[in-house]
């Protein structure tokens, strides 16, 4: 598989043709996927409490995303004196999964369809949000893959039971996940200030195998004290909500929370993650683009992936 124009001497600039996900290949047919990783938008954003908007993510991103499409050089870093996503590391674009408006059971069995259809493929599912409800679908494909551990980069600790009734929104997402026989446990990182869940809510989490810090915590621990909560040979799961990140960064969101992370504290977070585990999964969810008209929520989203991927590969290969 190779970036389209890139073999016929034509520029394909960031800013000309059609956003897939860095202007990689787009594969319409899901029984067709040949790549090393797969990114799939899920437009969902019904499990929201407070701003909807999240639907949106997907598309947003994506167009960040062109912004960092580096073709066959790769992208070089000149502080790891490493070249990340080269032409060796083949990604594809499978688009959304089809949402239903209103009917979350349905959109979500979707999501989990598409989710699979990755795995089926050997390749590395990468999902976009919509709202944090869509990891619940995500991990409920892994059944049937092995034992996971959970890394989640959040401002809410999202383990409500139920709350009115609701099992399956955006507040429900790591109960459901920990409920889960194969989801051996969840480090739940950047959890702050006012939050969706009760007392009761992160006493059960950690009786169900959580280890829950603060951004302030994180920072005092430092990154290879947070890792060491991990098991060594855990494979691991990433989930991040772009509202583990400071508003100031990253406002386009629909709960924002000050007091969160910045750029570099997650994404060395990440590098040393992708270093020790074997990343088996990851979701980016609740970037909801209207309430950020400068477009900088979308991009270091964009950004936060294309790094990812380009550290997940970079250790495979070494």
């Amino acid at each position: 598989m190779t970036k389209q124009g890139y073999d016929h001497g034509r520029l394909n600039l960031p800013f000309t043709g059609i956003c897939t996900f860095g202007k990689n290949p787009f594969v319409e047919d899901w029984s067709e996927i040949d790549a090393d990783a797969a990114i799939l938008g899920a437009p969902f954003d019904a499990g929201t409490q407070w701003r909807a908007g999240a639907r949106f993510g997907p598309r947003a991103v994506r167009e960040a995303s062109t912004l960092f499409s580096f073709g066959h050089a790769g992208a070089y870093d000149h502080e790891d004196d490493v070249t990340y996503l080269g032409p060796e590391v083949r990604i594809a674009d499978i688009g959304d999964a089809d949402i239903i408006h209103t009917d979350t059971a349905q959109s979500h069995a979707n999501i989990k369809t598409g989710v699979q259809a990755i795995l089926d493929a050997g390749a590395l599912p990468v999902v976009i949000g919509g709202d944090h409800s869509v990891n619940i679908p995500c991990i409920d494909a892994f059944d049937g893959a092995g034992d996971i551990h959970i890394l989640q980069i959040d401002a809410h600790l999202d383990f409500v039971d139920e709350r009115h009734g609701v099992r399956f929104g955006h507040g429900n997402p790591m109960r459901r996940a920990a409920e889960k026989p194969y989801v051996t446990g969840l480090t739940q990182i950047g959890i702050r200030n006012v939050s969706s869940t009760a007392r009761e809510g992160y006493e059960a989490a950690r009786a169900m195998g959580s280890t829950i810090l603060s951004v302030r915590q994180v920072r005092k621990l430092g990154v290879e004290r947070v890792l060491a909560s991990i098991p060594p040979a855990a494979r691991l799961y990433v989930t991040i909500d772009i509202d583990a990140f400071c508003p100031s960064i990253a406002p386009g969101t629909g709960t924002p929370s000050h007091g969160g992370f910045l750029y570099y504290e997650v994404l060395e977070l990440l590098q040393a993650a992708a270093n020790r585990h074997d990343i088996v999964g990851l979701d980016l969810v609740e970037v909801a683009p209207d309430y950020d008209p400068s477009g900088s929520t979308a991009i270091l989203a964009a950004q936060l992936l294309l790094n990812m991927l380009g550290f997940i590969f970079h250790a495979r290969q070494t």
